[in-house]
């Protein structure tokens, strides 16, 4: 439909070293309206230091009904999951 305002999704990172984390999505008609309406709405209690807005139609999502042959094959590979190292507490978040 023409002058349907685009569905925007919205990515934040809490603090330097931390990774961005999809926090929801809002409607803005370009990008600079979709960053502000994103901090008005998502950072209000000052919970990030950076924003991230990209467009829902340019995000390409995996078919739940083809999961097993997507992320089972991983499952006999320890190697890519190295969950049995021991992270010093210096290090904190990884």
């Amino acid at each position: 439909m023409s002058g349907e305002v685009p569905l925007w999704e919205v990515f934040i990172r809490p603090r330097n070293g931390l990774s961005h984390k999809h926090v929801g999505s809002i409607h803005a008609a370009d990008e600079v309206m979709a960053v502000q309406a994103a901090r008005d709405v998502y950072t209000r209690r000052g919970e990030g230091n950076s924003i991230w807005v990209v467009p829902s139609k340019a995000i390409t999502a995996s078919d739940p009904a083809h999961a097993d042959e997507n992320f089972e094959p991983t499952s006999d590979k320890i190697y890519r999951h190295p969950t049995f190292y021991d992270i010093p507490e210096e290090v904190g978040h990884m």
